[in-house]
C-alpha cells in the first residue's frame, strides 16, 4: 500500500461503513442531571463535594455562548501571520468576545444498573473544551490535551456496582489558545458503554471493499476483539432490512477477526444517491453464547485520484464543490445539535454543495452521520497547529505527546463513514518551512496510512513557494492550496502528483443585505459601520473573489475541486475588522451566522446547482436619498443572458462572456441609476426564448411581521429545533430589506424559546434573550422542543407593527 501512496497515480477503491455503531452492549448517554460551575476556586473532584448550588445544565453544553460579549475576554496584541501582518496590533474579536477563558467544573451523580461484576465499562467523551481532567468517585482516572479530540477511558475498576457514582470533569481554557471561537465545556456527548468482558474493541471494526468482482462488491470486515476462542457472524442488510449477504464462523486470530462477503449488484453511495446498507456483526463464545453485537450502517462507493484527470467517484469525474465549516452553530455556540446541523446541510444542498471540510479539527459524529445520510463527501481535518505555534497556548503544547493518539482516535472512530474521502493532517502550519516540517508531514501521513491505508492525506498549504522548495508539498498524497490562485500553474508543474486541490478558497467578505458605493473590486476594504459590501467584490490581502476560483475549476481538469472559506459565518476572526470593536464574528460566510443566505449564496448556486433555476437580483431597491445616482444591478443566474428593466424601461441585455472572470459568471448592469419602483429581470434560454422572470420592489414603511419556519413539525425529544425566519413587509406585502426594528419573542406550548440571531457581525445583543433587532430586515428565532408532544405557538411583536404568529407542533 505504501508504494501506491508514494506514486504519482493514486488509486483508492473501497466500501465504507457509516460509523454509527449500535451495540448489543448498553450505551448510557449522560445528558441530564449535570451540575456546572465556573466559580470554583479550588478543586471539586471529591465524591462528597457539595455541588447542590451549582447551575443545573444538560450536556452538550457551551458555558460561554450565553455571554455577554466583551472585548476584554481574549484581547490579543499580535500579528496574524496568515494575514501577512508584520507589526502586532490589538485584536478584540478574534475568539468571538465571549467568556470562554477560565476553568469550569461539571459533576454528575449516576447509577448504572447495567454494570455488574464481570462486565466492562468505557467512559466516552466526544468533545471536551479544553484539557479535560476526569475524576470518578474522587479518583483521577484520566485526562486529555486536545479539546476537539474524541477519547475514552476504561472505568471498569473504578465503577461502584449497585450504588451511585460521582463523575467530575475539570476543563480549562487558557487565553491565547485559539484563532476563532472554540466554545467551552462538554460541548459534545458524554456516554458510558457497558459490555461483556469478551467484546468488540471500541472503534476497532473497519469495513472496506477492495474490489468489484463482476457485478458483485466484495465487502471486507476486520474486527478487533477482546477475548479468546471467539467467532463472528455477519449479515448485510439493504435499506429495506432484507438480508443480502451472510458470513459465518470466522475464528479469532491474534485478537482479530476477518471476513469477506459479497453484495450482488450494489446500490452505490454518492451525493446524489446516498444509499446505506447495514452490517450486523455478532460475536460468539465457543459455547455459542452471544457476547457482543454491532449494527453498522455503510455505503458502497469507489474513489480514485488520477494524475492530470482528477478525482472520480464511482467511475465519474467529480469536482469537489465544497465549503469549509467551523464547529460553532452560531447562537447555539459549540454545543452540538443535530437539528442545527441538518438545517446547515439542507441549505448547502440547495446551493449545490457536495462536500464539507471540517476546519480545522475533528468533525462531530452527528455531522458525519448526516453527511452519510444526506450525501456530502467529507474532508476530515485534524489540526491547525503542529510543533510550531500560531498562538501562545495552541496545540503545539500537546503535539509531541498527543498527535499520534489524536489521529488514531480520529481515524478509528470515523473511518467507517462513506462520506469521508480524504484526511487532512493540518492547516497552514508554520512547520511548512524547513526539513523538520517535512519530517513531521511524513510522520503524520504515515500514521493516517497505518490506521487507514485506503484514503489519501492532504494539508492545507498557504506557503506554497516554501513547500515547493522543501519537498513538503511533493510528499503529500494530495497537495492542498489555500488561496494562492496565481501559483496553481506553477504548483501543478512542480508537484509530482498531477493534480491540485483548492483546500481553502475565496475568503470573500460580505455582510448580508449591505451594499457600498461606488461598486469597485477591492481588498482589505473597511467602512465606518464595520460591514462589508454584498456586491461580492471584496476580499482580503491574501484571498480573492469567487470568480477567480471558478475559472480554475472550470478550465483546469487537474484542479480537483474547492472548499470555500466558509459555508457559514462563524464566531470570531472578524477579518477585515480584527482591530475594530465591536466586530466579533466573521464576514467570510456564503450564509450569515443565522444561516440566512447572502447574495453570494446565489452566485455559487447558479454554478453548483445544475438542477434548479437560479435568478437572483441585487442589491435591494430601497435607496432613499440616492435618487439619480449610479446604483449597479447584478444578477446571479444559471442562464447565460437576461434583460433588465427599471420601472418598465429596458436597461439592455447582458450576456455572460470571458472578458473578465466576473463577466463570465455574473450579469452586471453597472450604469443603472436609482429611482424608486420595480426592478425586473427576464432571463433567456440558449435559444433566446424567455425562460424565467424575477423582480424586486421598493418597500414602504414596515407594517407587518412575517414568520416562516424551516419545519413546522419537530420531535418532542427536548433537543429538536424549528428555525423561524422573521421579516417585515409593508402594507402591500413587499419585504422591507433595511428594517432594523427591535422585536420581542414569546413561545407558548410544548417548546421553549432557545435563541435568536440576526447575522450582524457587530451586534452585542445576547442570543438567548427574548428580544433582538432585525439586521437588513431579517433575523432567525430558534424554538426548541420539550419532551412532551403538543401544540406550539411563536408570537413575535414590535412597536407599531402588526404582530406575527406561527403555529408549530411537536410529536413523539
Amino acid at each position: 500500500m505504501k508504494l501506491i501512496f508514494r506514486s504519482i497515480f493514486f488509486f483508492f477503491i473501497l466500501i465504507f461503513s457509516s460509523g454509527k455503531i449500535m451495540s448489543q452492549s448498553t450505551t448510557v448517554i449522560l445528558k441530564d442531571n449535570w451540575r456546572f460551575s465556573k466559580a470554583v476556586k479550588g478543586d471539586a473532584f471529591a465524591a462528597d463535594y457539595d455541588a447542590s448550588k451549582w447551575e443545573k445544565v444538560s450536556v452538550p453544553h457551551d458555558w460561554a455562548i450565553y455571554g455577554p460579549f466583551d472585548k476584554e475576554w481574549d484581547k490579543q496584541v499580535s500579528a496574524i501571520e496568515q494575514n501577512g501582518e508584520k507589526i502586532p496590533t490589538e485584536k478584540t474579536g478574534r475568539t468571538g468576545s465571549l467568556p470562554h477563558i477560565g476553568t469550569g467544573w461539571y459533576r454528575n451523580t449516576f447509577s448504572l444498573p447495567e454494570f455488574k461484576k464481570g462486565k466492562k465499562a468505557l467512559l466516552i467523551f466526544e468533545g471536551a473544551m479544553s484539557e479535560p481532567q476526569v475524576f470518578l468517585n474522587g479518583k483521577k482516572i484520566g485526562e486529555w490535551g486536545y479539546g476537539y479530540s474524541y477519547f475514552y477511558i476504561d472505568i471498569t475498576k473504578d465503577l461502584k456496582e449497585g450504588s451511585k457514582n460521582v463523575l467530575a470533569v475539570k476543563l480549562t481554557n487558557l487565553p491565547f489558545s485559539s484563532r476563532w471561537y472554540p466554545g467551552a465545556g462538554l460541548y459534545r456527548n458524554v456516554s458510558i458503554v457497558v459490555k461483556e468482558e469478551d467484546n468488540f474493541v471500541q472503534w476497532g471494526t473497519f469495513i472496506t471493499t477492495p474490489e468489484m468482482k463482476g457485478d458483485d462488491a466484495v465487502v471486507d470486515v476486520k474486527a478487533e476483539v477482546n477475548g479468546n476462542n471467539l467467532s463472528m457472524v455477519t449479515e448485510i442488510k439493504d435499506a429495506n432490512n432484507a438480508t443480502v449477504a451472510t458470513q459465518k464462523g470466522t475464528e479469532t486470530k491474534d485478537g482479530k477477526l476477518h471476513q469477506t462477503l459479497s453484495v450482488a449488484k450494489p446500490h452505490l453511495w454518492s451525493p446524489e444517491t446516498p444509499y446505506l446498507y447495514t452490517a450486523v456483526t455478532k460475536l460468539y463464545a465457543a459455547d455459542g453464547t452471544l457476547k457482543d453485537e454491532q449494527k453498522i450502517k455503510f455505503g458502497i462507493r469507489f474513489i480514485k485520484y488520477e494524475a492530470n484527470k482528477g478525482f472520480s467517484l464511482n467511475g465519474k469525474i467529480t469536482k469537489f464543490k465544497g465549503v469549509c465549516l467551523h464547529h460553532d452553530l452560531g447562537p447555539l455556540g459549540a454545543a452540538i445539535n443535530k437539528a442545527a446541523l441538518r438545517r446547515q446541510l439542507t441549505i448547502l444542498k440547495d446551493m449545490g454543495c457536495n462536500a464539507i471540510r471540517s476546519s480545522h479539527n475533528m468533525p462531530s459524529f452527528e455531522q458525519l452521520e448526516l453527511a452519510d445520510e444526506m450525501g456530502f463527501m467529507f474532508l476530515a481535518e485534524s489540526f491547525d497547529e503542529w510543533a510550531k505555534p500560531k498562538v501562545e497556548n495552541g496545540y503545539h503544547r500537546f503535539f509531541e505527546e498527543y498527535a499520534e493518539k489524536d489521529i488514531v482516535n480520529l481515524v478509528r472512530a470515523t473511518r467507517n463513514h462513506p462520506c469521508i474521502v480524504m484526511w487532512s493532517s493540518g492547516n497552514e502550519v508554520p512547520d511548512q518551512w524547513g526539513a523538520e516540517g517535512v519530517k513531521r508531514a511524513r510522520w503524520l501521513q504515515d500514521i493516517f496510512h497505518r490506521e487507514d491505508p485506503t484514503r489519501p492525506v492532504t494539508v492545507g498549504m498557504d506557503q506554497v513557494k516554501a513547500t515547493m522548495e522543501s519537498g513538503f508539498g511533493a510528499l503529500l498524497d494530495i497537495p492542498g492550496l489555500n488561496y494562492r490562485v496565481h501559483l496553481y500553474e506553477e504548483a501543478y508543474k512542480t508537484f509530482p502528483q498531477g493534480f491540485i486541490l483548492g483546500s481553502e478558497t475565496a475568503s470573500t467578505v460580505s455582510s448580508r443585505g449591505i451594499y457600498k458605493f461606488p461598486v469597485v473590486q477591492a481588498k482589505n476594504k473597511q467602512y465606518d459601520d464595520f460591514q462589508s459590501s454584498s456586491y461580492d467584490l471584496e476580499a482580503c490581502s491574501w484571498s480573492n473573489v469567487p470568480d477567480e476560483d471558478f475559472v480554475l475549476q472550470d478550465d483546469k481538469p487537474w484542479v480537483i475541486g474547492e472548499f470555500v472559506w466558509t459555508g457559514f459565518d462563524y464566531l470570531g476572526e472578524p477579518t477585515p475588522y480584527d482591530e475594530k470593536w465591536p466586530s466579533r464574528s466573521s464576514y467570510f460566510g456564503i450564509s450569515d451566522l443565522a444561516g440566512l443566505p447572502k447574495d453570494r449564496f446565489y452566485l455559487y448556486r447558479s454554478r453548483w446547482n445544475t438542477k434548479d433555476e437560479t435568478l437572483h437580483i441585487l442589491p435591494h431597491w430601497n435607496w432613499k436619498g440616492r435618487e439619480g445616482e449610479v446604483t449597479p444591478v447584478f444578477v446571479y443566474t444559471n442562464y447565460d443572458s437576461a434583460e433588465l428593466f427599471v420601472n418598465g424601461k429596458s436597461m439592455g441585455i447582458q450576456k455572460k462572456n470571458n472578458s473578465t472572470p466576473q463577466n463570465r459568471y455574473r450579469l452586471m448592469w453597472n450604469d443603472v441609476k436609482y429611482e424608486p419602483g420595480t426592478v425586473k429581470v427576464v432571463a433567456f434560454d440558449s435559444n433566446g426564448k424567455i425562460a424565467a422572470e424575477s423582480e424586486i420592489k421598493t418597500a414602504g414603511d414596515p407594517y407587518k411581521i412575517v414568520l416562516e419556519a424551516d419545519r413546522q413539525t419537530i420531535k418532542a425529544d427536548g433537543e429538536d429545533i424549528s428555525f423561524v425566519t422573521v421579516s417585515l413587509v409593508d402594507k402591500n406585502g413587499i419585504p422591507c430589506p433595511t428594517a432594523v426594528n427591535e422585536l420581542q419573542f414569546k413561545v407558548i406550548g410544548a417548546a421553549t424559546y432557545r435563541a435568536a440571531c440576526n447575522g450582524d457581525a457587530t451586534s452585542l445583543e445576547i442570543f438567548h434573550e427574548n428580544k433582538m433587532k432585525l439586521f437588513s430586515g431579517k433575523l432567525v428565532v430558534l424554538v426548541k422542543a420539550v419532551k412532551n408532544p403538543g401544540a406550539i405557538q411563536l408570537e413575535v411583536t414590535g412597536k407599531g407593527l402588526q404582530k406575527g404568529k406561527i403555529n408549530l407542533k411537536s410529536e413523539l
